[in-house]
Protein backbone atom coordinates (compact mmCIF):
# COMPACT_ATOMS: atom_id res chain seq x y z
CA UNK A 1 0.00 0.00 0.00
CA UNK A 2 1.15 3.61 -0.81
CA UNK A 3 1.11 6.07 2.11
CA UNK A 4 1.53 9.71 1.77
CA UNK A 5 2.60 11.20 5.31
CA UNK A 6 2.53 14.86 6.17
CA UNK A 7 4.47 16.13 9.01
CA UNK A 8 2.36 18.87 11.04
CA UNK A 9 1.17 20.56 7.58
CA UNK A 10 0.50 24.32 8.21
CA UNK A 11 -1.48 25.20 4.71
CA UNK A 12 -5.24 24.20 4.48
CA UNK A 13 -5.23 24.21 0.62
CA UNK A 14 -2.44 21.89 0.23
CA UNK A 15 -4.05 19.31 2.67
CA UNK A 16 -7.07 20.00 0.77
CA UNK A 17 -5.21 19.50 -2.31
CA UNK A 18 -3.27 16.17 -1.51
CA UNK A 19 -6.90 14.81 0.24
CA UNK A 20 -8.08 15.18 -3.64
CA UNK A 21 -5.10 13.28 -5.04
CA UNK A 22 -4.78 10.66 -2.41
CA UNK A 23 -8.68 10.07 -3.24
CA UNK A 24 -8.05 9.86 -7.16
CA UNK A 25 -5.16 7.35 -6.16
CA UNK A 26 -6.98 5.46 -3.44
CA UNK A 27 -3.56 6.43 -1.52
CA UNK A 28 -4.07 6.41 2.54
CA UNK A 29 -2.91 10.14 4.00
CA UNK A 30 -1.77 10.05 7.57
CA UNK A 31 -1.78 13.70 9.34
CA UNK A 32 0.96 13.87 11.77
CA UNK A 33 0.18 17.29 14.67
CA UNK A 34 0.09 19.73 15.15
CA UNK A 35 -1.69 20.88 12.03
CA UNK A 36 -1.88 24.31 11.38
CA UNK A 37 -5.79 24.54 10.77
CA UNK A 38 -8.71 22.48 11.60
CA UNK A 39 -9.55 19.70 9.35
CA UNK A 40 -13.17 20.84 9.31
CA UNK A 41 -12.21 24.64 7.74
CA UNK A 42 -13.93 25.34 4.53
CA UNK A 43 -10.68 25.97 3.00
CA UNK A 44 -9.76 21.97 2.78
CA UNK A 45 -13.79 21.36 1.40
CA UNK A 46 -13.06 23.76 -1.25
CA UNK A 47 -9.90 22.45 -2.34
CA UNK A 48 -10.59 18.54 -1.94
CA UNK A 49 -13.96 19.50 -3.51
CA UNK A 50 -16.56 16.58 -3.27
CA UNK A 51 -13.62 14.73 -3.03
CA UNK A 52 -12.32 14.19 0.68
CA UNK A 53 -15.09 11.89 1.77
CA UNK A 54 -13.52 9.45 -0.50
CA UNK A 55 -9.90 9.83 1.48
CA UNK A 56 -8.81 7.17 3.29
CA UNK A 57 -6.93 9.37 6.46
CA UNK A 58 -5.84 9.10 10.37
CA UNK A 59 -4.68 11.97 12.66
CA UNK A 60 -1.78 11.05 14.88
CA UNK A 61 -0.79 12.94 17.82
CA UNK A 62 2.88 12.64 17.05
CA UNK A 63 5.53 11.31 15.26
CA UNK A 64 6.18 9.13 17.76
CA UNK A 65 2.48 7.87 17.76
CA UNK A 66 2.63 7.53 13.93
CA UNK A 67 5.79 5.36 13.70
CA UNK A 68 4.56 3.10 16.47
CA UNK A 69 1.33 2.48 14.45
CA UNK A 70 3.08 1.91 10.93
CA UNK A 71 5.30 -0.46 9.20
CA UNK A 72 7.16 -0.42 6.00
CA UNK A 73 9.95 1.46 4.02
CA UNK A 74 9.77 5.17 4.82
CA UNK A 75 10.87 8.04 2.27
CA UNK A 76 11.51 11.33 2.70
CA UNK A 77 11.66 14.22 0.89
CA UNK A 78 13.68 17.18 1.80
CA UNK A 79 15.71 20.38 0.09
CA UNK A 80 18.53 18.35 2.18
CA UNK A 81 18.08 14.48 0.47
CA UNK A 82 21.43 14.19 -2.27
CA UNK A 83 19.36 11.72 -4.15
CA UNK A 84 17.11 12.35 -7.01
CA UNK A 85 13.26 10.67 -6.11
CA UNK A 86 13.29 8.43 -9.00
CA UNK A 87 16.79 6.87 -7.44
CA UNK A 88 14.62 4.43 -5.19
CA UNK A 89 12.82 1.29 -6.67
CA UNK A 90 9.01 1.33 -5.62
CA UNK A 91 7.34 -1.23 -7.84
CA UNK A 92 7.07 -3.91 -4.76
CA UNK A 93 3.24 -3.64 -4.68
CA UNK A 94 3.60 -6.01 -1.43
CA UNK A 95 5.27 -3.09 0.44
CA UNK A 96 3.92 -0.44 2.74
CA UNK A 97 5.49 2.83 1.25
CA UNK A 98 5.27 5.72 3.08
CA UNK A 99 6.50 8.78 1.40
CA UNK A 100 6.88 11.64 4.08
CA UNK A 101 6.83 15.11 3.95
CA UNK A 102 7.76 18.03 6.01
CA UNK A 103 5.38 21.25 7.25
CA UNK A 104 5.84 23.89 4.39
CA UNK A 105 7.78 26.40 6.22
CA UNK A 106 10.50 23.97 8.01
CA UNK A 107 10.23 20.56 6.37
CA UNK A 108 11.18 17.34 8.15
CA UNK A 109 12.65 17.93 11.77
CA UNK A 110 16.86 17.12 11.23
CA UNK A 111 16.44 14.77 13.59
CA UNK A 112 14.28 12.37 11.94
CA UNK A 113 15.98 12.49 8.43
CA UNK A 114 19.26 11.64 10.67
CA UNK A 115 17.53 8.62 11.43
CA UNK A 116 17.44 7.24 7.32
CA UNK A 117 19.79 9.45 5.72
CA UNK A 118 19.59 6.59 2.76
CA UNK A 119 16.27 7.39 2.41
CA UNK A 120 16.18 11.02 1.70
CA UNK A 121 15.62 12.49 -1.60
CA UNK A 122 14.97 15.44 -3.72
CA UNK A 123 13.12 16.75 -6.67
CA UNK A 124 15.68 18.09 -8.55
CA UNK A 125 15.54 21.74 -9.71
CA UNK A 126 17.69 24.72 -10.24
CA UNK A 127 19.06 27.18 -8.13
CA UNK A 128 16.29 30.52 -8.45
CA UNK A 129 13.70 28.41 -6.19
CA UNK A 130 13.80 26.51 -2.52
CA UNK A 131 11.71 24.34 -3.38
CA UNK A 132 8.02 23.12 -4.59
CA UNK A 133 4.95 23.76 -3.63
CA UNK A 134 4.07 20.52 -0.78
CA UNK A 135 0.73 19.54 -2.99
CA UNK A 136 2.32 19.69 -6.12
CA UNK A 137 5.68 17.41 -4.53
CA UNK A 138 2.88 14.75 -3.35
CA UNK A 139 1.49 14.56 -6.52
CA UNK A 140 4.67 13.86 -8.18
CA UNK A 141 6.48 11.65 -5.81
CA UNK A 142 2.93 9.99 -5.79
CA UNK A 143 2.80 9.55 -9.49
CA UNK A 144 6.20 8.06 -9.58
CA UNK A 145 5.37 5.27 -7.50
CA UNK A 146 2.37 4.48 -9.36
CA UNK A 147 4.47 4.56 -12.49
CA UNK A 148 7.08 2.39 -11.60
CA UNK A 149 3.85 0.23 -10.33
CA UNK A 150 2.02 0.11 -13.86
CA UNK A 151 -0.77 2.06 -12.10
CA UNK A 152 -2.49 -0.66 -10.11
CA UNK A 153 -5.74 -0.80 -10.84
CA UNK A 154 -6.25 2.88 -11.64
CA UNK A 155 -8.33 3.56 -14.34
CA UNK A 156 -6.71 4.76 -17.59
CA UNK A 157 -9.75 6.03 -20.34
CA UNK A 158 -12.52 8.49 -18.22
CA UNK A 159 -15.01 7.17 -16.85
CA UNK A 160 -18.06 9.17 -16.97
CA UNK A 161 -18.07 10.70 -20.50
CA UNK A 162 -16.51 7.34 -22.22
CA UNK A 163 -13.37 5.91 -23.65
CA UNK A 164 -14.11 6.90 -26.95
CA UNK A 165 -15.82 10.61 -26.41
CA UNK A 166 -12.68 12.20 -28.38
CA UNK A 167 -13.28 10.32 -31.24
CA UNK A 168 -17.18 11.05 -31.57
Amino acid sequence: MINIVLYEPEIPQNTGNIMRTCAATGTKLHLIEPLGFKLDEKSIKRCGVNYIENCEYVVYKNWEEFKSKNDGEFYYLTRYGKKPHTSFNYSDTNKNIYLVFGRESTGIPKSILQKDLNHCMRIPMNANVRSLNLSNCVAIMLYEVLRQQDYRDLLRTEPFKGENFIEE
